[in-house]
């Protein structure tokens, strides 16, 4: 039974039994997998997975219940179980469904078509082939990885909504295995498009160049430096953080923002834009999780805190209208906040530019330990890192095994400079150009 079929199951069972307020919310993905290691495919898994999730409002309180089996009698079982699990909860809660009858935007996210297995499991082992080719100091160990995903999302609702997205994914992983004799290092990129168009040599090349950039070198000087950092670790850094804009935890004291829509939280230079749309991005959405309309907005605009990212529910509470970023993790999860596709804007300076503003310092190229070294509640960050001394503006000594620390909040405002390189690192949903701060502290030697 496809999805629409069942959907008419859900709503006859709703009309019996009286439920006037329900959801589906429909999410699936086929997908394919292949990684090589020591020359040989190790890996290969194939996979069509998802399901549905109903949800009602009875008696002033939202149940859910979810299934991966569409059926004449599953469609019934779900509508039951929501029911019985909306009688449980202790307190009634504000509850909310999306409305229909609202403006979508066309997206024009490449939809590159699918590979055969063949094809993917021929390109994977090509390009570990590439890898061992591109340098001498590329040593066993490398893997490479193809993946291949058609994913889709559909709500149907009983005020209107009857929306469907489809998304499709094409990415190849390399990784590269290097060493000089005395120590190795590893680095892995994504590229993401269509297979055979996919520049597997630039793929492999930067990985192995980057992972030859991380030999030798002596931990940073200790001390206060400006510190510069590439778009890939300021995108982690983003992205480490970007739960502070999500008005659900600032309601829960989960973020410092409360309060701030309106005010200044960061330098004059600093725009933070979330763009579900954003030209390139293979992830579109032209509704989030709750089928509210997506749409770019500047969280941060010249450093002016103008919205924080809410849903339908946390936008009711505080008096607003919802930007459009409810969120699912899986389509049986509740629904949360999370931007789309967020970045930092780039500036107008190139990078050489921008490290001759930073003078003497430190660049780092590579952070780690985000998960355990970043407090997001506190913005407090104390992380792993590894780049290049500045000296006069150029990059000169490799330094490694330092910490970088210091405050989110307090980096917002004191960011000086952003060269005009914006990129959007791994898949692709948090970006950031190059960027110069000012005030935080380098532990080393």
């Amino acid at each position: 039974m496809n999805f629409q079929e069942f959907k008419h199951h859900v709503f006859a069972r709703c009309e019996a039994l009286g439920v006037a307020d329900y959801e589906l919310y429909y999410q699936t993905a086929e997908s394919t997998s292949v990684s090589a290691y020591q020359h040989e495919i190790n890996q290969f898994s194939g996979a069509l997975e998802g399901g549905v999730c109903f949800r009602c409002i009875s008696g002033g309180r939202m149940g859910y219940a979810s299934t991966e089996c569409l059926s004449a009698e599953t469609a019934q079982l779900v509508v039951e179980r929501a029911l019985d699990n909306a009688a449980c909860l202790e307190a009634a809660e504000p509850v909310f469904l999306g409305e229909g009858g609202k403006v979508y935007k066309e997206l024009t996210a490449p939809r590159p078509e699918l590979p055969s297995a063949e094809a993917l499991v021929a390109k994977v082992l090509a390009v570990q082939e590439q890898l061992y080719a591109a340098d001498p100091g590329v040593i066993d160990g490398c893997t490479t990885q193809g993946v291949a995903e058609r994913s889709e999302i559909a709500i149907y609702n009983s005020r209107g909504l009857d929306l469907r997205d489809e998304t499709t994914l094409v990415g190849l992983v390399a990784g590269a295995v290097v060493s000089d004799g005395k120590e190795m290092a590893n680095d892995y990129q994504i590229a993401l498009g269509k297979l055979d168009a996919i520049d597997t040599e630039s793929l492999t090349k930067k990985a192995v160049r980057t992972a030859l950039a991380s030999l030798g070198g002596e931990p940073a000087p200790t001390g206060q430096y400006p510190v510069v950092f590439d778009p890939e670790a300021m995108s982690d850094l983003l992205s480490a953080f970007s739960s502070i804009f999500s008005a659900e935890n600032v309601r829960k004291g989960l973020s410092r923002l409360a309060g701030q829509e309106g005010n200044t939280v960061a330098a004059p230079c600093v725009t933070v834009v979330d763009d579900p749309a954003y030209p390139g991005c293979f992830l579109q959405r032209s509704f989030d999780a709750e089928g509210s309309p997506t749409f770019r907005k500047e969280v941060i605009s010249a450093g002016r805190l103008n919205t924080l990212l809410y849903d339908l529910k946390n936008a009711a509470l505080a008096g607003r209208e919802t930007t459009g970023n409810a969120a699912k993790a899986n389509y049986d999860s509740p629904v949360g906040i999370r931007p789309f596709t967020l970045y930092l804007s780039p500036g107008s300076v190139t990078e050489e530019e921008l490290l001759q503003k930073a003078g003497n310092g430190v660049y780092i190229n590579a952070l780690g330990g985000l998960h355990a070294g970043a407090n997001a509640v506190s913005g407090d960050f104390s992380l792993q890192s590894a780049g290049f001394l500045l000296e006069n503006g150029v990059k000169t000594a490799r330094v490694k095994s330092f910490t970088v620390a210091g405050n989110f909040y307090d980096l917002l405002k004191n960011i000086v400079c952003l060269a005009d390189d914006l990129t959007f690192p791994g898949m692709g949903t948090v970006g950031a150009p190059t960027t110069l701060v000012q005030g935080l502290t380098i532990a080393g030697k």
